[in-house]
């Protein structure tokens, strides 16, 4: 079982059980979800460009992406619809349990300058939006063989009702919040 599933069911749940009063086990939150999505606007003009993208974001998550097309055409950039922009990956189960504890302990630590992610990133359903600038923080990246550095996104889907709920089991679990300065 993966190291941050075992945290989870044996101290997370009953912390938050206790804290907010649930009677049903199935309204304690959970990590339903995880989103990772990496936009390649360059692939317009090079498509090589999107297979450096989708092989970088495979070996980050373990599991192959699919590659996202445009939903419109937008002229001023040259885009049309239909044409592959980008990649996504949605990660579920083990999987998930072990990106989220690599992002958590590895990956975030990593970043220069970092000072913890800011409380205003949830989108008031108990999801918690981040955005990489580079994918080199990941330890799975050979700095040598990235020909661009690339951003990404990574959403973070819980079974969380409130923002509050699910600012109390991403801290819980790991996530390293900035702290209210007022």
């Amino acid at each position: 079982m993966e190291r941050l599933r075992e945290i989870y069911e044996k101290q997370i749940r009953p912390q938050l059980q206790q804290r907010f009063g649930y009677r049903n086990v199935n309204q304690i939150p959970k990590l339903e979800k995880v989103v990772v999505n990496m936009s390649v606007g360059e692939a317009i003009a090079n498509p090589k460009a999107l297979d450096a993208a989708v092989s970088e974001l495979a070996a980050i998550t373990g599991q192959r992406p699919i590659v996202t097309k445009a939903k419109k055409s937008i002229a001023a950039f040259k885009l049309r619809e239909g044409m592959n922009i980008g990649a996504k990956v949605t990660l579920r189960g083990d999987r998930m349990y072990v990106f989220v504890d690599k992002l958590f302990n590895v990956v975030l630590p990593r970043i220069r300058d970092f000072r913890g992610l800011p409380a205003k990133s949830f989108d008031g359903r108990g999801n918690y939006n981040l955005g990489l600038r580079e994918q080199l923080v990941f330890p799975e990246i050979n700095f040598d063989k990235v020909d661009k550095t690339r951003g990404m996104d990574v959403t973070i889907v819980t079974s969380a009702k409130t923002d509050e709920e699910a600012s109390e089991f991403l801290t819980a679990m790991g996530l390293p919040l900035q702290k209210a300065t007022r």
